[in-house]
């Protein structure tokens, strides 16, 4: 009996993995490909008005970004820093982490064309709705937030005004950034600094590094997610009675709620909620309900949570909450009951006994075994280069010491809790190089450490990592 659970699960394993490996390849290389080729800056100068198209455009870029609920954070921080209003940051926190280009392409390989066009129209109007609740109903989180934008910016923008000709000018500290100036009548001159991070190099070199960003950088943090996924997806897929969900199939809502309880305090991806969708779907659960987990679950989570509450205010953390649960349901109870079941059936990889790991071709093999080196060659660089640098270090510990103490400034090591993906890092370092007197920051992502070189103050390190939502103590 065991034999045969085991069979059924390593079956089901396979065959969700069949279905989803080549899409998920494409969706990660043309994730790559928007990573590298579109510029940076775009999202900072359209977002800063307080009006509904920001919050539309917000909502529009966010939709095909490949970022997960918790590199997304950092980011709307980011923006949020550089002047974008606090609409726009919430419809981009709702619209980014519930879809991507890879989670796309894997929606329609597992769940088929009509859930791959619902779910980022589905993500693009909650969006919207939750970033004009932001701007109607949370106008005192948005003032303490930019108070606290203020406070952490590090490029500054100075501006003057002409009066003989009635106009601005803009200076900023760094040659690479762009300043604009906005004369407001009589309320003096508005600035913003926009820094420009053009991508450099040639053709091969930016395809070089979007193939990086897809294949390392995006596996490292969405692969364990992905394999955490498919493992509950193939369990549920065996060990759930087909009766346990068929019997309340007919309560559409109560599938919604108990969904619902399950997917907002639970962290997972958007790509990784797809196999479990589908597993619960064979299983009984009605195609609305499967789109509600769908969107709930990369949307809300305890995590993104409690970091929207600390950073954007508690009043637009209920309001974002709020949207991404009415915009699901709503959503979700139209799909069953304005549109044919029929449309949203699901493959036959969720059923028990439907599956066979023998019916996989050769071309199936080839990119599970495809798939599978990437997340080996993706999770190999994240322990094996830290332990490299440590041995490294320990070579040429003794010879470099007493150099180090007096011509180097001071290292120190700092802990820091709540990253889980590259974005997270990269966030970190960025904070962290602004602090004065820092003259170097490497973050071991794996330990959750920051080395930061350089006269520092650790109040004003630690401060600086708590405004984009993380946590950072000093290491004796």
């Amino acid at each position: 009996m065991v034999f045969s659970f085991l069979s059924d699960y390593w079956d089901a394993l396979l065959m969700m993995t069949a279905e989803m490996a080549p899409f998920l390849i494409l969706g990660f290389f043309f994730a790559g490909l928007l990573r590298a080729f579109v510029p940076p800056t775009m999202l900072k100068r359209h977002l800063a008005p307080r009006n509904m198209k920001s919050v539309v455009k917000a909502a529009a870029i966010g939709v095909p970004l490949p970022l997960c609920s918790c590199g997304v954070i950092p980011t709307s921080v980011g923006l949020r820093r550089e002047g974008a209003s606090h609409g726009a940051c919430t419809s981009f926190l709702i619209a980014t982490p519930q879809t991507g280009v890879d989670s796309i392409a894997a929606t329609y390989s597992m769940m088929g064309l009509p859930f791959a066009i619902v779910r980022p129209i589905a993500a693009l109007l909650t969006a919207m709705f939750g970033g004009w609740l932001v701007n109607r109903y949370a106008r005192e989180d948005e003032a303490h937030s930019a108070e606290a934008a203020k406070s952490g910016e590090h490029d500054h923008c100075h501006c003057g005004h002409h009066h003989e000709h009635d106009s601005s000018a803009c200076s900023c500290h760094h040659e690479e950034d762009s300043c604009s100036c906005h004369h407001e009548h009589d309320e003096g001159c508005s600035c913003s600094c926009h820094h420009e991070e053009p991508v450099h190099g040639s053709f091969v070199g930016r395809f070089c590094g979007a193939m990086r960003y897809a294949f390392v950088e995006m596996l490292q943090d969405v692969g364990k997610w992905l394999i955490v996924g498919l493992l509950i997806a193939a369990l549920i897929t065996v060990a759930v009675p087909n009766e346990w969900l068929a019997a309340v199939h007919e309560y559409k809502l109560l599938n919604m709620l108990i969904v619902l309880a399950i997917a907002i305090p639970m962290y997972v991806c958007a790509t990784g909620s797809i196999p479990i969708a589908v597993s619960l779907m064979a299983k009984g659960l009605t195609p609305g309900a499967a789109l509600v987990f769908l969107m709930a679950g990369p949307a809300v989570n305890s995590a993104s949570m409690l970091v929207v509450g600390k950073v954007f205010g508690r009043r637009t953390l209920w309001l974002y909450i709020l949207s991404v649960v009415v915009g699901a349901v709503v959503f979700g109870l139209s799909i069953d009951y304005f549109f044919p079941e029929s449309w949203f059936t699901v493959s036959g990889v969720g059923t028990v006994g439907g599956h066979c790991a023998d019916c996989l071709g050769v071309w199936d093999w080839i990119w599970i075994g495809l798939l599978g080196l990437l997340l080996l060659n993706a999770f190999s660089r994240m322990f094996i280069r830290p332990a490299r640098h440590v041995h490294q270090a320990h070579e040429h510990e003794e010879s470099e010491a007493a150099e180090a103490m007096v011509a180097e400034p001071e290292v120190r090591e700092y802990k820091i809790s709540g990253m889980s993906c590259n974005h997270c890092k990269a966030s970190v370092e960025k904070a962290i190089s602004g602090i004065e007197g820092v003259t170097a920051v490497e973050v071991d992502l794996p330990r959750g450490l920051a080395h930061v070189q350089g006269a520092h103050s650790a109040d004003a390190l630690i401060a600086a990592v708590s405004d984009i939502g993380f946590n950072a103590s000093l290491v004796d």
